[in-house]
């Protein structure tokens, strides 16, 4: 039987634990911390049960969104469905029709609230100069900046405020004129430019442990695999014979025929600098830049409610907000979401959260003061996702040995999503690959 240790567990590492023991074979998940989810986990805050991290997913996440019925956690319970809605009080407001593809986009542009005639027209003929290329870049043409790439199609500044850029900075974690326009495309080609359901938002109704990975570990245990908390693996070494042997840090030694490493990428160069084989690998992880999000979650008493579950917000600190007593959380907890870079990391997390605020107190008529607050800062949350930036695979150079993580080379940044497809992958490399392909 093939035995497979998977070196973290996030949704990487669960997705391949899933798809492994899925087709029966052995495998054993190793967690550093006490809980699964990785860079996606709750904790707790003042009483409440927060996530390190506010994600948005959305329809167009289909491998994410199977495995989830896979391992018994219903999409439809779990996520609050809505059609794509893009909405800033005061300012703009764009709500997509339920109607097929593309009449649903065209509509949701033409009909926006806040945006002049020639804005309308504008992103429309963006998109279908898009389409009509494949949502491709010119042929001959370098990856470059989203930022140029809204240059070159003319886009007014208030489309590029409210709508591009923030689409840029959520999906990719990286400020436009930082980010690539050719993995900008790819996330606008498979959401607004799909069937109509995959630009849907999907706002998360529990933590995302609850969404995912616990039902994951429920699923392998149940079909013969195990899931080892607070068991940190600090390197993998070649064993004597096939496969590989993993040290913990409690000093124990396991072999395995396989092994898939999903833990974040900074984290990988320690665990593999006993195989020099792999030092191709560690010199490009080691090449790899990283943008932070941080979340702001503020405790307000329970009638503090917002208009809708989620708000975004320009000009500010802040660039989205959510109501969490609207997602199945305590009343009046709110969600004030930054990602990337920015002046906002020069700010204490008490004078961050007297900015945000005050933000809040500009679209909520009569806002007292919270009673709590509690800033959370995920420095290297995702990786920085830069023009022609070149991604390790999936396989290494040892056979046996597979990278899965939402920085494994694919056509996303790094999303939930891309973190499932890495670790779909990696199980497929891994149960192709039999002890007798390593001999």
């Amino acid at each position: 039987m093939t035995r497979v240790a998977v070196i973290g567990a996030g949704y990487a590492g669960m997705a391949a634990a899933t798809a492994l023991a899925t087709q029966g074979a052995a495998v054993t998940v190793f967690e550093r911390s006490r809980l699964p989810g990785g860079r996606a986990r709750a904790l707790e805050a003042h009483g409440a049960t927060v996530d390190n991290g506010q994600h948005i997913l959305i329809g167009a996440y289909r491998e994410t969104l199977s495995l989830m019925r896979q391992v018994g956690a219903d999409p439809q319970r779990l996520l609050l469905r809505l059609p794509l809605t893009l909405a800033y009080p005061g300012q703009l407001r764009i709500a997509a029709p339920r109607l097929p593809a593309p009449l649903h986009l065209a509509l949701a542009l033409l009909g926006a609230q806040g945006l002049s005639w020639a804005d309308k027209f504008a992103a429309i003929h963006f998109m279908g100069a898009l389409k009509r290329h494949d949502f491709r870049l010119p042929a001959g043409t370098a990856d470059h900046s989203v930022a140029a790439l809204l240059d070159a199609h003319r886009q007014p500044a208030r489309l590029r405020t409210y709508l591009w850029e923030p689409l840029c900075v959520a999906a990719l974690n990286t400020p436009a004129e930082a980010a690539s326009a050719q993995v900008f495309l790819n996330v606008l080609r498979d959401s607004l430019a799909a069937a109509r359901p995959c630009s849907d938002l999907l706002l998360p109704r529990v933590d995302l442990g609850a969404m995912f990975p616990l039902p994951a570990a429920d699923y392998v245990a149940a079909r013969g695999g195990q899931l080892l908390l607070d068991t940190a693996i600090q390197a993998v070494d070649c064993a004597a014979g096939d496969g590989y042997t993993l040290l913990a840090e409690d000093g124990s030694r396991r072999n395995y025929s396989h092994v898939v490493i999903a833990t974040a990428p900074y984290h990988v160069p320690a665990l593999i600098d006993r195989l020099p084989q792999l030092d191709a690998l560690r010199h490009a992880l080691g090449e790899l830049r990283y943008q932070p999000i941080i979340t702001c979650y503020l405790g307000y008493p329970p009638q503090v409610r917002l208009s809708a579950a989620m708000l975004g917000h320009a000009g500010g600190v802040m660039q989205w907000l959510f109501d969490r007593g609207q997602l199945g959380g305590p009343a009046g907890l709110l969600a004030a979401v930054i990602s990337a870079r920015g002046r906002h990391l020069e700010l204490s997390n008490q004078e961050l959260a007297e900015r945000i605020h005050a933000e809040i107190a500009g679209i909520v008529p009569n806002l007292p003061a919270p009673l709590w607050s509690q800033v959370i800062t995920e420095k290297r949350a995702t990786f920085s996702c830069t023009p022609g930036l070149v991604r390790p695979a999936t396989a290494t150079p040892l056979p046996g040995l597979l990278l899965a993580g939402d920085y494994v080379a694919s056509d996303y940044p790094a999303t939930l999503e891309s973190a499932v497809r890495s670790g779909l992958q990696a199980a497929a490399s891994t149960l192709c690959q039999t002890p007798a392909d390593q001999a």
